[in-house]
């Protein structure tokens, strides 16, 4: 399994944090969280180029690549107050699907079965099949609930002739035990996809579903609020997903398959903070960074972002809790 250096693009870590090589086991079991690269496009529909996501997500920053990250509101650092690592992307040879999510699905299990988080970088989103498969082999099978932002369900059947493309992989995720569906949590779905069909199949599988209407008219705290009874009912971890589709494309326009109406980033970065804050989050992915159709980086920085706000917001649950309110004055100590 030992790989280390991208597939795509230059040999970086994500923001310049130490490189480790899968089979090192004492390396692994020292870390709370373990980087992976997905460079997989194999799976897309419409615009490939997302096999150059993790490349892009992990150096897109106008800061120095110093081991520092210090987070404002929540008073820790998380490349300081964890410790985090990269093992550089998972060997996904291109055409060859099989092997690809076999490679992933494994050096998952090895990250998880190690007692760290794996952090994955896409990508596009069908390898969200093996990432959480990776982490229910570690935690048991239907013991691990899933929390996904996406504009579109992912839970497709048959798309141009195959089963496992990038909107089918919560379909695939259910049928085979690793994931409950009645713990099965989608936010800022919209648009015009899946058909009544598949509509039918989720309800028949119970899974809660939060469309961007109800978002709005419910408010992003009162759906999250549901979404973490659910998420936390006879599951003991939460496997976090996010497909940055989940933004309106005006936030996040570097993606395969744009759908406007969307959350906007300062909405994305809120809640994946409390969800990192508040629940025992076991694995994430980020997912459908498509750099070729990035303006200016918007697409990639969020990204960054995304994984830098999960990462502070375990920092702060390693730690035991919030010693600042992220509301209160900034000049405050930590």
């Amino acid at each position: 399994m030992t790989r280390y250096g991208a597939q795509f693009g230059p040999d970086i870590t994500f923001l310049g944090v130490d490189p480790v090589d899968l089979d090192d086991a004492d390396a692994l079991a020292a870390a709370d969280v373990v980087v992976l690269g997905a460079p997989w496009d194999g799976g897309t529909s419409h615009r490939a180029g997302t096999r150059f996501g993790p490349m892009a997500i992990r150096s897109t920053d106008y800061l120095p690549h110093d081991g520092s990250r210090p987070h404002l509101a929540l008073r820790v650092d998380a490349l300081q107050d964890l410790r985090v690592v990269d093992a550089g992307d998972v060997l996904m040879p291109p055409g060859e699907r099989e092997v690809a999510m076999a490679n992933l699905e494994a050096a998952v299990h090895s990250v998880a079965s190690a007692g760290a988080v794996p952090l994955v970088l896409g990508g596009d989103h069908a390898v969200a099949l093996p990432d959480a498969t990776g982490v229910a082999r570690h935690h048991g099978f239907g013991k691990v609930s899933m929390i996904h932002f996406d504009a579109h369900a992912d839970t497709g059947d048959i798309d141009f002739g195959s089963l496992y493309g990038h909107g089918q992989p919560m379909r695939r995720l259910i049928e085979s035990g690793a994931l409950r569906g009645d713990r099965f949590l989608q936010i800022g779905l919209r648009g015009y996809w899946p058909g009544p069909e598949t509509l039918a199949w989720m309800a028949s599988e119970r899974m809660r579903s939060f469309e961007m209407t109800e978002i709005v008219a419910r408010g992003l705290t009162d759906c999250l609020d549901e979404a973490f009874e659910i998420a936390t009912d006879e599951c003991e971890a939460v496997f976090l997903s996010v497909d940055i589709d989940v933004c309106d494309p005006g936030h996040a326009p570097g993606t395969g398959t744009p759908e406007p109406g969307g959350l906007s980033s300062r909405e994305l970065l809120d809640a994946v903070r409390r969800i990192c804050l508040e629940l025992p989050v076991a694995g994430i992915d980020v997912v459908e960074v498509s750099p070729p159709y990035d303006h200016a980086d918007i697409t990639a920085a969020l990204a960054n972002r995304v994984c830098l706000e999960a990462l502070s917001a375990m920092a702060v649950r390693k730690r035991g809790g919030l010693v600042h309110d992220p509301a209160g004055p900034l000049l405050e100590g930590r």
